[in-house]
């Protein structure tokens, strides 16, 4: 099927992508307006990247307290527009992070905000785990530092598997949601309070 000019710059008006992604997107789905949409979302999340450095001084505090009341999070969300945080796509991250921080317990947003002593710690025990199973020398700083990639997903939230879908991670959703919304998503930082830590 040929696509027209006139299709993509209705695809273009739609979604904010450039011709040429939206051509291809037109293309990638024999010119069906709505596929191609959807085809665009899921190829957004590359694009997302590239807003990271735009400013994002707007957004929520959103919060979950766990139904026994023994566990309580606030997380701060940020996009760049009021517009963005006002939106049901961006509120609902909100309380999903929140939910998944209570359920995850992370203690950092990303993996260069783990404090470096609790880092050097871990690297000390896998080096001599490493060490006590006997594996060769030159084998074990590859080892441990695969261990310590491991280790930064279970403690840094944007590396978390995501509790409700372990096929995408935390990162995965704030991603999703920036290539949603065409701005700069990201977790500013959080709290986690456990009754009696």
């Amino acid at each position: 099927m040929a696509i027209t000019a006139k299709d993509v710059a209705a695809l273009r008006e739609r979604t904010g992508a450039g011709m040429m992604d939206c051509k291809n997107a037109l293309e990638a789905t024999n010119g069906d307006l709505d596929k191609a949409v959807e085809h665009l979302r899921s190829t957004g999340a590359a694009k997302a990247d590239k807003r990271a450095g735009r400013q994002a001084k707007e957004g929520v505090i959103a919060s979950y307290l766990h139904h026994n009341g023994k566990i309580a999070v606030l997380v701060e969300l940020n996009c760049e527009t009021d517009f963005v945080a006002r939106t049901d796509d961006f509120q609902q991250l909100g309380k999903t992070l929140a939910e998944h921080i209570a359920a995850a317990a992370p203690v950092a947003v990303d993996k260069d905000q783990v404090p470096q002593e609790k880092v050097d710690s871990e690297r000390r025990i896998f080096v001599e785990q490493v060490k006590a199973e006997g594996k060769p020398e030159h084998m074990i700083e590859k080892i441990v530092e695969g261990k310590i990639q491991a280790f930064y997903k279970d403690v840094a939230l944007m590396h978390q598997v995501w509790v409700r879908d372990p096929k995408k991670t935390i990162g995965d959703l704030v991603k999703e949601v920036s290539a949603k919304t065409g701005e700069n998503v990201q977790v500013r930082r959080f709290v986690r309070y456990q009754l009696g830590e």
